[in-house]
C-alpha cells in the first residue's frame, strides 16, 4: 500500500502548468511538514514537493499561496533524471489525490478560504463546496439542560 497524510504550509505559491498533449492542468508546490521533536532541541521539518492534477491542480493555483496551510492525502513517487553534468538526480514526490485548505495563512485571513487575485470570480467553481457555514435548522431550540455524559 502507498499512502500518505501530510499536514503543512506552502513555502512558495503554486506553479500551474498544462501537459501538451491533453490540456490537463498539472500544479506543483512545496510544504513544509514539522517533525515531532524532543524537548531542548530545535523545531525540524521536512521540505516535501506535491504535484496535484486536474480541476483540482487549477483550484490550487487559485486559491493557494506561500504560508497556507493544507492537508494532502496521496502517494509517494519515486524518479531519477540526469542532471547537465551527467549525474543522476533521485526525486521522491507526493501526487495528491485530495487536498484540503485549511486554517489562515494569508495575512491573518482565518475563513479557511481566500484567492490569490481579487480579479477572480467571486464564486467557486463547480467542484467546490460553498464556504459558508450551514444554517439551524428552524425546528431548533436552544436548552439549558445538562448534557449526560
Amino acid at each position: 500500500m502507498n499512502s500518505v497524510i501530510l499536514i503543512g504550509r506552502l513555502t512558495r505559491d503554486p506553479e500551474l502548468t498544462y501537459t501538451p498533449n491533453n490540456q490537463t492542468a498539472v500544479t506543483h508546490f512545496s510544504i513544509a511538514v514539522d517533525r515531532p521533536g524532543t524537548q531542548g532541541r530545535d523545531r525540524q521539518a521536512d521540505f516535501i514537493r506535491i504535484t496535484v492534477f486536474g480541476k483540482q491542480a487549477e483550484n490550487c493555483d487559485r486559491y493557494l499561496s506561500k504560508g497556507r496551510q493544507v492537508a494532502i492525502n496521496g502517494r509517494i513517487q519515486t524518479g531519477s533524471y540526469k542532471n547537465r553534468e551527467g549525474q543522476t538526480v533521485y526525486t521522491t514526490d507526493v501526487i495528491a489525490n485530495n487536498v484540503e485548505f485549511l486554517g489562515g495563512g494569508n495575512g491573518g485571513n482565518d475563513s479557511g478560504y481566500s484567492r490569490r487575485s481579487e480579479s477572480e470570480p467571486s464564486a467557486f467553481n463547480d467542484s467546490f463546496s460553498s464556504p459558508m457555514e450551514p444554517s439551524m435548522p428552524d425546528s431548533f431550540e436552544a436548552t439549558e439542560e445538562d448534557i449526560p455524559f
